[in-house]
């Protein structure tokens, strides 16, 4: 898998079970699947505790779940890159059970209203939205990079195993017990993640500034991440293929309740059956992805997925028979694990680890963004056109999708996303302090004239890297006097900053980039640095 195929970005090589095999993965993942079919069962017996209110504030409980991810995605993928990332899940895990112990607390003691219901369900969406870009960023230090293809899909795998299985059990829990319970067993799956949690060491501890670095503050974080995703084509293109998948799938769970009861003629019963069945599929999926990725790459896994999910949602839109709603399910939970799979495993191996959970960020807001948008708009079209003519645009926008991907595939190329210590330290007089900026940096290059032109062609590349690693402003000159002769200039906003550049950013990418111009020279460029003048 090579070329322009994307196939580069996650290589699949083992079994699909291999990460599993590793000892803190295994557990994690355990961990998590027990905390995903808790949380599933409590918004069972939340959505139940509200149905006597009406159909409009039972549809708030997934709204307060999925909302805070909107607006706190990015600033929690900054502070995920910012802090010890164990400490953080640590603190957000205990946060959410203690909030979910608030809420058992109040439901047993019969005081529960449904907007305390509400405002401590925001709280619990709090969490997991502070929680979810260090989570993204931690998956590549618990498995080789040859694995992270397989790891994607098993925690696919776990939210769709959770989603199948959590809702049944919740239903049956409110049955017998009530719905205090539903709560009470929630607050109680943290404890699997936290005594996880705590007994992880992981190798890469925090590193402390160099000279002449200091931490990064949030806001100039936030504004390094979005640099980089902006100067990161790779990066662009996979969250735009999130785009143009993710809201045509939405209309699957936004209108499988509706299609179930209306068109099926099921109960919960039965729809916990057809849940069933995705569940089965992502299972089945997970297991032939690593064949499949290797036989047909990256972007060739796109296009199977969606063009199978489509035609999953053309079989419910179209057929009323619960055997063949079944086998499409099957269908659309394989599609479901390959695409988001391959998808999170190009990310992850094509992001640096400075900018792991930010980049991460980006892409948990893209995803859920398009969730709940494809929701609502899926939701208002079946509302005044029908459920299956909801799911048939729906399976047309994916179809769609897939047509694009030979205009605009996930991108392949040389990709190397490990720190590079090549960038040769600035040679100085006076060392400025940290804080002081804009720094002004000026390279000389002495290019043949015949290489003029390829030099030019491969000075954009290092403009992507410049940019991805800090810099605001960018420029490359020629001299009307000697054509010979280019200048490269470019700023960045601190000392600091620059020195993010040479030892925390520099890539092997970046790295080859600029091997590659460097080719080109007669001799060595010059390099100076300048601060602003006060």
């Amino acid at each position: 898998m090579t070329g322009t195929d994307g196939g580069q970005n996650g290589t699949a090589s083992g079994s699909a079970w291999s990460p599993l095999r590793r000892r803190v993965f295994r557990d994690l993942w355990l961990a998590q699947f027990t905390s995903n079919v808790g949380s599933w069962m409590q918004t069972v017996g939340a959505q139940w505790l509200l149905v006597g209110h009406g159909a409009g504030q039972v549809s708030l409980v997934q709204l307060a779940a999925g909302l805070p991810v909107l607006f706190l995605a990015l600033p929690a993928g900054v502070l995920a890159d910012l802090v010890n990332r164990r400490r953080l899940l640590l603190t957000m895990q205990a946060a959410m059970a203690l909030v979910a112990a608030v809420l058992t607390a109040l439901a047993f003691a019969g005081v529960l209203g449904p907007w305390t219901l509400l405002a401590l369900t925001f709280l619990l969406g709090c969490g997991n939205a502070l929680n979810g870009p260090a989570w993204q960023a931690v998956q590549p230090s618990l498995v080789p990079r040859e694995e992270l293809r397989q790891a994607a899909a098993l925690g696919a795998v776990n939210m769709n195993l959770a989603r199948a299985v959590g809702p049944a059990l919740g239903g049956v829990l409110v049955a017998a017990l009530g719905v205090g319970w539903t709560f009470a067993v929630n607050a109680a799956s943290f404890l699997a993640i936290l005594v996880v949690l705590a007994g992880w060491r992981p190798g890469e501890q925090e590193r402390s500034p160099r000279p002449g670095q200091e931490r990064e503050h949030l806001l100039a974080a936030m504004r390094a991440g979005g640099r980089y995703v902006r100067s990161a084509p790779r990066i662009r293109r996979i969250l735009l293929r999130s785009a143009l998948f993710v809201p045509g799938a939405s209309a699957l769970w936004a209108l499988l309740p509706v299609s179930a009861h209306e068109s099926l003629g099921l109960g919960a019963a039965g729809y916990g059956v057809l849940l069933g069945a995705v569940g089965l599929g992502a299972v089945a999926g997970a297991a032939v992805l690593p064949a499949m990725s290797r036989r047909i790459g990256g972007n060739g896994s796109l296009a199977l997925a969606g063009a199978v999910f489509a035609g999953a949602l053309v079989a419910l839109a179209v057929s009323g028979s619960v055997p063949v709603a079944f086998l499409a399910l099957v269908l659309a939970g394989a599609a479901w694990i390959t695409a988001l799979s391959t998808l999170n495993a190009s990310l992850q191996v094509a992001l640096p680890a400075w900018v792991r959970a930010r980049a991460s960020a980006f892409y948990l807001l893209v995803f859920q963004g398009g969730s709940a948008v494809g929701s609502l708009v899926w939701g208002q079209v079946a509302q005044h056109a029908g459920v299956s003519v909801a799911m048939l645009l729906a399976a047309g926008s994916l179809l769609g999708g897939v047509l694009t991907l030979r205009l605009l595939p996930l991108l392949g190329g040389r990709n190397d996303p490990t720190l590079s210590e090549a960038w040769p330290e600035p040679r100085l007089a006076v060392e400025p302090a940290p804080q002081d900026g804009p720094v002004l940096v000026t390279v000389t290059y002495e290019v043949r004239a015949q290489r003029a032109e390829a030099f030019a062609a491969a000075m954009r590349r290092v403009e992507a890297s410049r940019r991805r690693t800090g810099a605001v402003t960018w420029g490359l000159y020629r001299d009307a006097a000697r054509p010979e002769r280019f200048v490269e200039t470019f700023t960045v906003t601190s000392w600091s900053e620059h020195c993010a550049q040479h030892h925390g950013r520099y890539t092997g990418t970046d790295h080859a980039f600029e091997t590659d111009a460097r080719t080109l020279l007669t001799r060595e460029p010059t390099v100076t640095h300048a601060t602003m003048a006060r």
